[in-house]
């Protein structure tokens, strides 16, 4: 009886011993935060801002940095993401741009008690490094709403931005890849900027 209990053991601690095929790869993180360079408006503008959560368009809920190549093939990095969904990080980071650019008197949140003079939301609909160009590509969708008028729609604005890759045409590294989608990013924003400027 001893014996054949010995004998059902054994297969299983042989199972267990078995190691993974692959050593442990670290998955690295990069912020999605860009900044504006050069010193912000003068002034301060009249009107009250209402910024919506920001969606993820199709594609973009995920956070690993995303690279199209030569081919059009799209790859996904899987050692290699966002520190937060994309498109939460570049809600934040429009908020704080908006709130740099002095357009508006105040940037308000969702759930806030003071009635916004506009209301403006979208999506993030695009954030790659596209190698076969040797840039990065970003585009926000957004619409504005005057709140004034009975919530009449008085604004459909398309923000892209671009930014070289610091290896051109080669594949680019993690590095390179999430610090140039950060770069443009920042030049989507600044393109909403001025899209803004003449609601303010």
């Amino acid at each position: 009886m001893i014996a054949r209990r010995t004998l059902l053991i054994a297969p299983l601690l042989a199972a267990c011993s078995v190691l993974p095929d692959r050593p442990y790869v670290e998955t690295r993180r990069f912020p999605l935060d860009p900044r504006r360079t050069g010193a912000p408006r003068s002034g301060r503008g009249r009107r009250t801002l209402l910024v919506r959560t920001l969606r993820a368009g199709a594609g973009m809920d995920t956070r690993n940095l995303r690279t199209v190549r030569p081919d059009g093939t799209e790859f996904l990095d899987f050692y290699a993401e966002w520190a937060a969904p994309p498109a939460e990080a570049a809600e934040q980071a429009l908020r704080r741009w908006l709130l740099d650019s002095r357009l508006f008197s105040a940037i308000l949140a969702p759930g806030s008690r003071v009635t916004p003079d506009f209301v403006l939301e979208g999506d993030l609909t695009r954030l790659a490094a596209v190698q076969g160009e040797g840039v990065a590509r970003a585009e926000l969708t957004m619409l504005l709403v005057d709140e004034r008028q009975g919530s009449r729609l008085v604004g459909q604005m398309v923000s892209s931005g671009s930014a070289p890759l610091a290896g051109g045409t080669a594949e680019p590294t993690p590095e390179q890849a999430a610090e140039a989608m950060g770069a443009a990013l920042g030049n989507a924003l600044a393109s909403l900027e001025q899209a803004l400027a003449r609601f303010s």
